[in-house]
């Protein structure tokens, strides 16, 4: 099969069929900063033409996937921001966030895990959400983030050592 030039064409079309080649793992990663599959989709929306717009300054096709999800956490972070500067609903987001949980089929150990997530440093939480909720390696997580696998490995860690913490702290916790 062959590898379509996507980055300087003016083919919206093949353009966007590059960007649905990834479209599971984009939605799957906005779910996991944004906890609203509404959002998510919006945020991928909003990604491919921030991408669109930006094509031309992709150098390397290969590092295409990296690319969009960079722009995707971007697009997930400025909504998390918007979202903090707008007056908090009166049940502050949770009602939905566990009615999604619901449907998700998530138990009560996987909604306490993201309240503590929401708690970390945002460096250590993107590491972790990229790692354990979107089963991403280290390394493709670097590539991403436009970070040496070393400090990848180095957040992950600080990540995991904050959670403990929290989780230590947390007199109810049920889980491993």
């Amino acid at each position: 099969m062959k590898k379509i030039m996507f980055v300087q064409t003016e083919d919206e079309t093949v353009f966007v069929q590059s960007i649905m080649e990834h479209q599971d793992t984009l939605i799957s990663i906005a779910y996991s900063y944004l906890r609203n599959r509404h959002d998510a989709l919006e945020a991928v929306q909003e990604m491919t033409c921030r991408a669109w717009t930006k094509r031309r300054t992709l150098k390397n096709e290969k590092a295409f996937k990296s690319w969009i999800i960079r722009i995707l956490i971007y697009v997930c972070i400025d909504e998390q921001r918007r979202r903090k500067r707008t007056a908090p609903l009166s049940n502050d987001g949770w009602e939905e966030a566990f009615a999604d949980a619901a449907v998700a089929g998530l138990d009560d150990n996987r909604i306490a895990m993201w309240s503590l997530l929401k708690k970390i440093k945002p460096k250590y939480r993107h590491v972790l959400l990229l790692k354990y909720y979107n089963d991403m390696t280290l390394s493709d997580i670097a590539s991403i983030l436009g970070k040496p696998e070393g400090t990848i490995k180095t957040w992950q860690h600080k990540g995991l050592e904050q959670l403990r913490k929290l989780m230590k702290n947390r007199g109810d916790w049920h889980g491993n």
